[in-house]
């Protein structure tokens, strides 16, 4: 690898607290080159708090692809770059997971200087079990692609976080709901703001609760798992009905085969064949 070449580093940001932000995150922030940014608006508030001046370029969902281009070259030719998301781990359900794997592609240096993360903060004051866990991220709002999702968790016995924002909470409790049947849930919202605060209930209780009173900031939904009793093994055509579903998103039926193979544990071999039965 060329001495010239540059290094991006991630660099974790508050998520409601400004006191939250490391020393040597400061420091990356100060010594690097330009600072890419979810939005420009978000990050130069967090720059002007701590007297820093740099450059920031816009790199979001919707840009990402000609925007990590540009910025790859930039690195390649031993410019020092970070990125930040608007709050939180860069790269944790967010579109920085492209650039990162793009400069591992193009062999360039990545780093991080490792900050709050809604994730682990909410998992921690929920009081749900955290041994094992699974990251769920946003549901999609296309309704296929929401039920698919939510299908694939029917048996799920690991403790399950979302993230959600307020105008879509009502409809997405009533969805895990649905989907679910009713499980503990702790609604996790506003952390390390003025109103944090931390609801313990159940997923009926929590839409009760929703349809009378209008939700405010961000939400983190941390959902119990299923019970060893709850999760009964899915049956080859249930898979298979998954496997459709995957494939009505525009997956191959080797590539639909796998996701419902690693859903519902049955084999991959026995999916893809009454998958392809199916179709013929």
């Amino acid at each position: 690898m060329s001495d010239s070449i540059g290094r991006l580093t991630l660099v974790g940001t508050p998520i409601g607290n400004l006191s939250d932000f490391s020393p040597r995150a400061i420091e990356a922030l100060e010594n690097c080159d330009f600072i890419a940014a979810e939005d420009t608006r978000v990050t130069l508030k967090l720059l002007n708090h701590f007297g820093i001046t740099k450059p920031l370029v816009s790199y979001h969902e919707h840009n990402k692809r000609e925007s990590g281009e540009r910025l790859c070259a930039r690195l390649s030719a031993g410019e020092n770059g970070v990125l930040v998301s608007d709050a939180g781990m860069p790269a944790i359900s967010d579109p920085g997971e492209d650039l990162v794997n793009l400069c591992h592609q193009k062999g360039i240096p990545v780093g991080v200087v490792p900050g709050p993360t809604a994730v682990t903060t909410a998992l921690a004051l929920a009081g749900l079990p955290t041994g094992r866990f699974a990251f769920e991220g946003f549901l999609s709002v296309n309704k296929r692609s929401r039920r698919t999702h939510l299908e694939s968790l029917k048996n799920e016995m690991r403790t399950m976080v979302f993230y959600e924002a307020p105008h879509k909470l009502k409809y997405t409790l009533i969805d895990l709901l649905g989907a679910l049947g009713d499980r503990p849930i702790a609604l996790v919202r506003e952390i390390t703001k003025i109103h944090e605060e931390v609801v313990r209930t159940t997923l009926c209780a929590a839409v009760e609760k929703y349809e009378s009173e209008e939700p405010r900031g961000e939400f983190v939904l941390i959902v119990g798992g299923a019970t060893p009793e709850e999760a009964t093994p899915a049956t080859p055509e249930e898979a298979a009905e998954l496997a459709r579903a995957y494939l009505a998103e525009g997956m191959s039926p080797s590539e639909a085969a796998k996701a419902a193979a690693a859903d519902t544990r049955l084999k991959k071999g026995e999916i893809y064949r009454l998958l392809i039965a199916k179709e013929d």
